[in-house]
C-alpha cells in the first residue's frame, strides 16, 4: 500500500517535469526568431546574410536610417498611415462585431438563423478573394487617389468585421439572460442593457476584438498593395517593408527592415499591455464585484 502511494506522486512529478520541459523548449523555439530579428536590427554590418547568429558589431544606424533617409522609403509617413487606419479600424470593427454579436445572441427574430448561416458562409471565404472587386468599386467612387485611400483601407478592414461575430456571440451567450430580463423589468431599454450590463461584463472579448482589429492593418499586405498601387505617400508599413526586401534594396535595407519590424511591434504591444488587465475579468468575478 505504501509503495503505491510513493510511486504515484513520483510519476506525477515526472509528468509535470516533462510537460514543463516541453513548454520551455517550445517557448525557446518561438522566441529565437524574435530574438534574431532584434539582434539584426542592431547589426552594424550591411547585407541580408550573416555568418554568425550574434552580430560582430552593433549600431543604432538602422533605426536612424528609417527616420532620416527618405530617398527611397518614407517610414514615418508609412507608420502614420498605418496608425490612422488601425485606430479607425479597431474602433469601427469593435462596434460592428459587438452590435452583431449582441443582436444575434440576445434577440430572437424570424431571419436570425438564416442570417447566422449566411454570415458563416461569407466568413469562410478569405478576404483577398474580393480585393479586385473592392478596388474597382473604390476606383469608381474616386477613393483610389489621395487621402481617400485611407478611407478605402478603413472600409476594407472594418466593413466586413460584423460577419466575424462568432467569438463575441459565444461570449455573450455565457452571460445569463436573466440579467437582461431583470433590467428590462426595471425599465431599461435594450441600449441601456447593452451599455450598463453586457459591456462591463464583456471586457475580455472587447479587448480581444480591439487587439485583433488594431493589428490587422499592420500585418496585411495584399489588400493594401492593391489599393495603394503606385501611391507611395499612402503606403502602410506592410507594403513599404515588403519593398525593402526586393532585390535592388535588400542589401542596404535588410537591417533597417528588422528595425522597422521592432518599431511596429511597439504600438501593438503597448495596446496589449494597456488592456491586458481586462483579460482577468470574468463574468462571475464581475457579478460578484
Amino acid at each position: 500500500m505504501s509503495g503505491r502511494i510513493v510511486k504515484k506522486p513520483l510519476r506525477k512529478r515526472i509528468l509535470i517535469f516533462l510537460a514543463h520541459a516541453l513548454l520551455a523548449l517550445l517557448a525557446i523555439i518561438w522566441l529565437v526568431p524574435i530574438f534574431w530579428v532584434l539582434l539584426t536590427s542592431f547589426r552594424g554590418t550591411k547585407g541580408s546574410y550573416s555568418s554568425t547568429f550574434f552580430p560582430t558589431s552593433y549600431s543604432f544606424d538602422n533605426y536612424i536610417k528609417l527616420f532620416t533617409d527618405f530617398s527611397v522609403f518614407n517610414f514615418p509617413q508609412m507608420l502614420l498611415n498605418t496608425l490612422i487606419v488601425a485606430v479607425a479600424t479597431c474602433v469601427l470593427s469593435t462596434f460592428f462585431v459587438v452590435s452583431v454579436a449582441y443582436t444575434l445572441s440576445r434577440l430572437r427574430f424570424r431571419a436570425r438563423k438564416k442570417l447566422m448561416n449566411f454570415a458563416m458562409i461569407i466568413h469562410l471565404f478569405p478576404g483577398f478573394m474580393s480585393m479586385i472587386a473592392n478596388y474597382y468599386i473604390f476606383k469608381m467612387l474616386g477613393w483610389t487617389d489621395g487621402p481617400m485611400l485611407r478611407l478605402a483601407m478603413i472600409a476594407v478592414y472594418s466593413g466586413g468585421a460584423g460577419v466575424g461575430y462568432h467569438i463575441a456571440k459565444g461570449f455573450f451567450d455565457t452571460i445569463p439572460i436573466s440579467l437582461d430580463e431583470a433590467a428590462m423589468l426595471d425599465g431599461s431599454t435594450r441600449w441601456q442593457v447593452l451599455r450598463h450590463i453586457i459591456m462591463p461584463l464583456s471586457k475580455p472579448i472587447i479587448v480581444y476584438t480591439l487587439l485583433t482589429s488594431f493589428a490587422g492593418p499592420f500585418k496585411d499586405f495584399m489588400l493594401a498593395k492593391v489599393l495603394c498601387g503606385p501611391n507611395k505617400d499612402y503606403y502602410t508599413v506592410a507594403v513599404g517593408m515588403y519593398q525593402m526586401l526586393e532585390r535592388e534594396y535588400l542589401d542596404q535595407w535588410f537591417c533597417s527592415f528588422a528595425a522597422a519590424a521592432v518599431i511596429i511591434s511597439i504600438p501593438i504591444a503597448a495596446l496589449f499591455l494597456a488592456t491586458q488587465k481586462y483579460y482577468s475579468v470574468s463574468v462571475s468575478g464581475s457579478v460578484k464585484g
